[in-house]
């Protein structure tokens, strides 16, 4: 009788454990499925409609994607989640939130690509990427749980059109320890944190 109740209690635990699974693989899908919707919409040829209720991803369904930070960076959310996660982990969540501004800034402004992950992974076939963890030749899975888990409710709120531009319409920003040569070639918008926002005199992306 006890073999038997420890196989019930067995057979129990993995059913629940798939069905979580296969729950947590469906918010998954949905959320992605979301993320395409809502970064077409930011596109400079997008409708610029706010989002609907329905469209906007939610928490749960957010979390759900990429759950250890490992898969390939093929998705708005992971792309822009990842992108946040290296670039500005550990520098506050202002400090994040401006990092997603920058991208979002560039995927609705026509001079650079109209995704996400082709912003985040732009100047790749030349050698020189836009956002250097990206051409670094290291690992670009995320490493510690509870920075990604923010960088990807960042990643949903910047989708969903519910973070505030911090940066004053920036395209570029950097680090204050760097003076990169480009830097001269545009206005300075804010400072936050450790980083010194731009955007082109012109309103024209080089």
């Amino acid at each position: 009788m006890r073999q038997i109740g420890i196989a019930t209690c067995l057979a129990i635990s993995l059913f629940l454990g798939q069905a979580i699974a296969a729950d947590q693989a469906q918010k998954a899908e949905i959320a992605d499925s979301k993320g395409e919707v809502l970064e077409e919409k930011a596109a400079p040829d997008g409708s610029k409609v706010p989002p609907t209720p329905a469209q906007l991803i939610s928490k749960p369904q957010v979390q759900a994607v990429d759950p250890i930070g490992e898969e390939p960076l093929d998705g708005a959310i992971t792309c822009l989640a990842r992108s946040i996660y290296w670039e500005a982990r550990g520098k506050g969540d202002t400090g994040m939130e401006a990092v997603a501004n920058v991208v979002m800034n560039r995927v609705g402004h026509e001079g650079f690509p109209n995704t996400i992950c082709g912003v985040v992974k732009q100047g790749q076939e030349q050698g020189a990427c836009q956002f250097s963890w990206w051409c670094d030749g290291r690992s670009d899975g995320a490493k510690e749980d509870e920075s990604y888990a923010i960088a990807k409710e960042i990643a949903r709120k910047a989708l969903n059109r519910q973070l505030k531009d911090r940066t004053g319409g920036a395209l570029y920003f950097h680090h204050r320890r760097v003076v990169p040569d480009w830097s001269k070639e545009y206005i300075r918008t804010v400072e936050i944190g450790e980083f010194i926002f731009y955007k082109p005199a012109g309103g024209q992306a080089k």
